[in-house]
Protein backbone atom coordinates (compact mmCIF):
# COMPACT_ATOMS: atom_id res chain seq x y z
CA UNK A 1 0.00 0.00 0.00
CA UNK A 2 1.27 3.87 -0.44
CA UNK A 3 0.10 7.21 0.92
CA UNK A 4 0.05 9.55 -1.50
CA UNK A 5 -1.33 12.97 -0.75
CA UNK A 6 -2.37 13.09 2.47
CA UNK A 7 -1.95 14.93 5.75
CA UNK A 8 0.06 12.84 8.45
CA UNK A 9 0.31 15.22 11.13
CA UNK A 10 -0.39 18.69 12.82
CA UNK A 11 2.03 20.45 14.75
CA UNK A 12 0.79 23.46 16.81
CA UNK A 13 1.53 25.79 20.00
CA UNK A 14 -2.51 26.78 19.69
CA UNK A 15 -4.36 23.26 20.02
CA UNK A 16 -7.66 25.04 20.07
CA UNK A 17 -7.06 25.64 16.56
CA UNK A 18 -6.59 21.71 15.43
CA UNK A 19 -9.53 19.11 16.05
CA UNK A 20 -9.01 15.51 16.20
CA UNK A 21 -6.05 13.60 14.17
CA UNK A 22 -2.64 13.22 14.96
CA UNK A 23 -1.93 16.41 16.62
CA UNK A 24 1.08 17.35 18.34
CA UNK A 25 0.93 19.99 21.10
CA UNK A 26 4.24 22.28 21.33
CA UNK A 27 5.13 24.91 24.52
CA UNK A 28 7.24 27.18 21.66
CA UNK A 29 7.96 27.67 18.02
CA UNK A 30 11.41 26.63 18.57
CA UNK A 31 9.82 23.38 19.73
CA UNK A 32 7.15 23.10 16.84
CA UNK A 33 9.91 23.64 14.33
CA UNK A 34 11.82 20.65 15.90
CA UNK A 35 8.76 18.47 15.97
CA UNK A 36 8.17 19.06 12.89
CA UNK A 37 11.80 18.31 11.73
CA UNK A 38 11.96 14.85 13.42
CA UNK A 39 8.10 13.94 11.90
CA UNK A 40 9.20 14.76 8.39
CA UNK A 41 12.56 12.37 8.39
CA UNK A 42 10.44 9.67 10.15
CA UNK A 43 7.27 10.10 8.28
CA UNK A 44 9.18 10.35 4.83
CA UNK A 45 6.51 14.22 4.37
CA UNK A 46 7.53 17.47 4.25
CA UNK A 47 6.14 20.42 6.36
CA UNK A 48 3.87 23.22 5.46
CA UNK A 49 2.93 26.42 7.34
CA UNK A 50 -0.67 27.04 7.07
CA UNK A 51 0.18 30.06 9.96
CA UNK A 52 2.52 30.97 12.49
CA UNK A 53 1.28 28.51 14.69
CA UNK A 54 0.27 25.32 12.88
CA UNK A 55 2.44 23.40 10.68
CA UNK A 56 1.09 20.10 8.70
CA UNK A 57 2.95 17.41 7.91
CA UNK A 58 2.05 15.93 4.18
CA UNK A 59 2.74 13.42 1.84
CA UNK A 60 2.44 14.46 -1.36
Amino acid sequence: MTVEKMILAVITTSPHKVVGGMTFVCESDEEMQRIAANLEAILDGIAHALSDDLLIIVKH
